[in-house]
């Protein structure tokens, strides 16, 4: 079975050949979005930047998925039955929180495992490689953190944001200390496709790679 792994690195909407390409491995849906309630921000309205594109390639059911440390069966029931899978942004420690070893984490592991596509936003990419590097800048204590991840991505590290939050010496940093073999720095606006752990196409302002031997 293919996986199949597209990480932005900023917020939504997805770049358009990215999001027709997660339309079509979907299989109509439906597609889980997976988001940390924000105090003050009205999720559905804000969802819509997600759902609308996505409505046109054709995704008709989507399960709106808020994230806490007591996910209900309904809700494990629901993302076990979904075809594709949103990792939105926000404070990214709280995705790695009630993502990483976790109920909700082992399913998406588990569909990720069997060919369901899985893209992550800002700190949905942050969490998706083994190793979930958080920079000051994302921290609220402005401390850099190396926390376990998802692992969706392999033997890499992920900066997001990466012009706007000046991100080069982050990432270099990363890349030696992880010791893995590839680093990708997202800029806003811009994302990348994998299949089987191969980077596969770009979308947006080319993503910056650091790699101890070609990219494949």
């Amino acid at each position: 079975m293919h996986t199949h792994l597209f990480l932005f690195g900023g917020g939504p909407p997805f770049t358009p050949n990215l999001r027709k390409r997660f339309a079509a491995l979907t299989n109509d849906g439906p597609v889980a979005i997976l988001y940390v309630p924000r105090t003050g921000k009205d999720w559905t309205s804000y969802a819509s930047i997600y759902t609308e594109p996505l409505e046109e390639d054709g995704i008709s059911s989507f399960v709106h998925l808020p994230l806490s440390d007591a996910p209900t069966d309904e809700q494990l029931a629901q993302l076990q039955q979904c075809h594709g899978i949103i990792i939105s942004g926000g404070e990214t420690e709280l995705y790695q929180r009630y993502l990483v070893d976790t109920e909700i984490g082992d399913i998406i592991q588990s569909r990720f495992a069997d060919g369901v596509p899985v893209a992550g936003f800002s700190a949905g990419a942050l969490v998706s490689p083994e190793r979930c590097v958080i920079p000051e800048i994302d921290q609220r204590d402005n401390r850099r953190l190396r926390l376990p991840g998802l692992a969706l991505l392999k033997d890499a590290v992920v900066c997001v944001h990466y012009e706007t939050w000046g991100e080069a010496a982050h990432l270099t940093q990363s890349f030696t200390e992880e010791g893995t073999s590839r680093a990708f720095g997202l800029a806003d606006a811009s994302g990348i496709y994998l299949e089987d752990q191969h980077l596969i196409e770009t979308e947006g302002t080319d993503p910056v790679v650091l790699s101890r031997s070609p990219v494949k």
